[in-house]
């Protein structure tokens, strides 16, 4: 069956009058935490995780894609109102949005913005509907030598992108790995690091660590450096574009869109590099460049579009390979493993549903965003207005409770509270959380997959390299791994211009 006909039969599981609402539900919660700075949609979907485990498991996820859409679309109305980007993805936009708010042009911002994030995110999602099944047939076709190296590529990528340190991406990354460990070997029943806990024979529930990381690591971290500020909204009426506006709007959302789809599909690629690359591109290739700065309506269109137009391409590895490449997404993982569906290159065949319903449901939600949003832009800054100690409250409570709900056991609540404490250690020592997330979540199905591989090699490590795909996949994270210091010993003894002198010379000097 074609893709066409599979996506018209998402379109009727999508438009269901339950999966709309919670469409619907989804948007307008994701637009709530993109606006609300340090909440992002990777905690909010942390928190339903516990409430939704009697959804059904296509209603829960249309949900929780609206609250990834939603938040992405959120962040740039603070930023063009109140020079305060909810997501670190909506920086960009704050440059060139807040100025021209200022200049009394917040209405022209917000409806390129907003039209943008549209434009991208359609066009994304066509994209996702169309790359992803050829994804799946190539990843079908591989053995588990070959998934086995694409996930240490994957490890490896998003550990060593993020952060200033290396070093510290490793440790987050270890950690990640070792909470995976808890609970017994699959294979000879033996308990691994349950320090004679009976409880922690089953592991540790991925919700419990999702909800203490992101949740509670948060809101301590927040509560450790609550400052009080007045935040002056900028007011503005009904968001609308001119002609001149629509015409220097159109390019910079195509341009974004190419930007943002490829690095959002990309392990550790996100949104805040093709946002920069379009703000950039759009700067140089502008015919009013003395508006960049003061504030050009291209600098808002296309960082807006690239950053919508990355949250689709996330998705094709994680629908299609079960290969999460940010917070969000590796959250929405463990959603998947909590209703019991086994993420990977199958999902497309045993779940086609869920996974064309969720594909359409993003048509839908990139509409809603449009026409439910837009018009409330000036209410959703006002959110912020909420007291912070009144706001972290709640969110533990809610934390709390969700945690609780899993398992029903006091004992949840400690790993709860060490967990979160864990989380907050991370923020003060600079630890990114996303490695540690990642290495949670793939770490027991990468044991798997290398044990699957020396299994079918009768303990031979040559197993692990028997496929061309996982050969090359190896070299890869060779040169990742190389890379760094040759580029550093190159700029140490590398050739130098005539009458140059390398950096300890220059200091020396």
């Amino acid at each position: 069956m074609d893709v066409f006909n599979l996506l018209m039969q998402g379109f009727s599981t999508a438009l269901t009058p339950m999966n709309l609402l919670y469409a619907c539900l989804g948007v307008l919660l994701g637009t709530a935490v993109g606006v609300l700075p340090g909440i992002g949609p990777a905690m909010a979907i942390a928190l339903l995780l516990p409430i939704t485990s009697n959804l059904e498991p296509t209603s829960a996820l249309i949900m929780f894609a609206g609250i990834y859409y939603g938040g992405m679309y959120g962040g740039s109305t603070t930023s063009i109102l109140l020079n305060t980007p909810g997501e670190s993805s909506t920086v960009i936009t704050a440059i060139e949005g807040h100025k021209m708010a200022k200049a009394g042009r917040a209405a022209q911002a917000l409806a390129t913005a907003a039209i943008g994030s549209f434009v991208a995110g359609t066009i994304g999602t066509a994209l996702l509907a169309t790359v992803a099944p050829f994804v799946v047939q190539f990843a079908v076709s591989l053995g588990p030598s070959s998934y086995l190296a694409i996930m240490v590529l994957g490890l490896l990528t998003v550990t060593a992108v993020l952060g200033a340190s290396k070093i510290r991406g490793f440790a987050s990354l270890g950690l990640g790995l070792a909470i995976g460990l808890v609970g017994m070997d699959p294979v000879s029943g033996q308990q691994r690091l349950t320090f004679g806990i009976p409880l922690l024979s089953d592991g540790v529930d991925i919700v419990v660590v999702a909800v203490a990381i992101f949740a509670v690591g948060e809101a301590l971290w927040i509560a450790a450096h609550l400052r009080r500020q007045k935040l002056s909204i900028i007011p503005v009426g009904q968001p609308w574009m001119g002609k001149e506006d629509w015409k220097r709007s159109w390019k910079p959302w195509l341009r974004g869109t190419a930007f943002g789809f490829p690095f959002g599909a990309m392990p550790a690629g996100g949104a805040e590099v093709p946002t920069f690359l379009s703000y950039v591109t759009e700067k140089k290739l502008s015919r009013h460049p003395e508006e960049f700065g003061h504030g050009a309506i291209e600098g808002v269109a296309g960082p807006e579009a690239a950053n919508n137009a990355s949250a689709a391409g996330t998705l094709t590895p994680l629908l299609a390979l079960g290969l999460p490449t940010n917070a969000t997404a590796g959250v929405m993982l463990a959603a998947l493993m909590t209703f019991g569906i086994q993420p990977g290159p199958l999902l497309f065949e045993n779940e086609p549903v869920l996974v064309w319903g969720l594909i359409a449901s993003l048509f839908i939600g990139n509409a809603l965003l449009l026409l439910i949003n837009l018009p409330m832009a000036p209410v959703w800054a006002k959110l912020l207005r909420i007291p912070r100690p009144y706001l972290y409250a709640g969110i533990l409570f809610f934390a709390t409770l969700g945690a609780f709900a899993v398992n029903m056991q006091a004992f949840d609540l400690i790993l709860l509270l060490v967990l979160g404490a864990l989380g907050f250690a991370m923020r003060r020592y600079g630890l990114p959380v996303l490695p540690l997330i990642i290495g949670l979540i793939l770490g027991p199905r990468l044991e798997g997959q290398l044990r699957k591989s020396l299994q079918l090699s009768g303990g031979d490590v040559s197993g692990l390299f028997n496929e061309p795909v996982g050969v090359v996949t190896y070299i890869l994270v060779a040169v990742l791994l190389a890379l760094p210091l040759f580029i550093r010993l190159w700029r140490k003894f590398g050739p130098q211009k005539p009458g140059a002198m390398h950096v300890e010379d220059q200091i020396n000097a």
